[in-house]
């Protein structure tokens, strides 16, 4: 599989190269989670999740850490690396901002183009927030070097510091009652209930009956 990917996105960038456009085009190579264990997957054997714990459907950092390789000759520097943290809602108005496209809805998301093109003031995020429910409802939050988990509305926070624990392991909750209290307000605020989540879950369906 890693040799088909090596392949395809090789033939995409040869293709670039024989239009002329490889200088101004940007081109991202990412991934929507961690390694996960299905098919027949072995992530513990390959170190798919290399530091990290965790696999897909975990919030743990081997669940949504994941690689974000930008490529763009004329704009980024080759070789920089960015400690930018960053998710998926902050692409909408990176793109928007990249074609030259006001946004007319608000959205959670910030434009990476600073960190891109190394110029100009880059926005952080205040936090970043997770929720899964598959298996029971997963929540987690990413503060800085913060990280919190909870499974179950009910269970206790788990809190580690990123910056000296990148597997997290050691749980600081009770050391740092005020990150905790911090994270919990962010909890209260940072979602809202769906009613297309409820429709879709159970929608009627739709397969020919016998």
């Amino acid at each position: 599989m890693v040799s088909r990917l090596d392949r395809s996105v090789g033939e995409i960038m040869t293709k670039l190269k024989e239009l002329g456009i490889e200088k101004n085009t940007l081109v991202i190579f990412t991934s929507d989670n961690g390694p996960h264990l299905e098919g027949g997957g072995d992530p513990d054997f390959f170190r798919s999740a290399g530091p990290l714990r965790g696999y897909k459907r975990s919030l743990y950092e081997g669940g949504i850490r994941i690689p974000f390789i930008a490529n763009w000759p004329a704009m980024i520097a080759s070789g920089r690396i960015s400690d930018y943290p960053s998710a998926f809602w902050d692409f909408l108005p990176t793109a928007a901002e990249l074609v030259g496209i006001s946004l007319t809805k608000p959205t959670d998301g910030i434009s990476m183009v600073p960190t891109f093109i190394g110029k100009g003031v880059q926005k952080e995020h205040d936090f970043l927030y997770w929720e899964f429910h598959e298996g029971g409802t997963k929540q987690a939050v990413r503060m800085g070097k913060w990280k919190a988990v909870r499974f179950g509305t009910r269970e206790p926070l788990e809190l580690y510091d990123l910056s000296v624990d990148i597997h997290e392991d050691r749980n600081v909750a009770l050391q740092h009652p005020d990150i905790v209290a911090k994270i919990e307000a962010f909890l209260k605020n940072a979602r809202s209930e769906s009613k297309i989540w409820k429709a879709v879950e159970y929608w009627p369906s739709t397969e020919p009956k016998n």
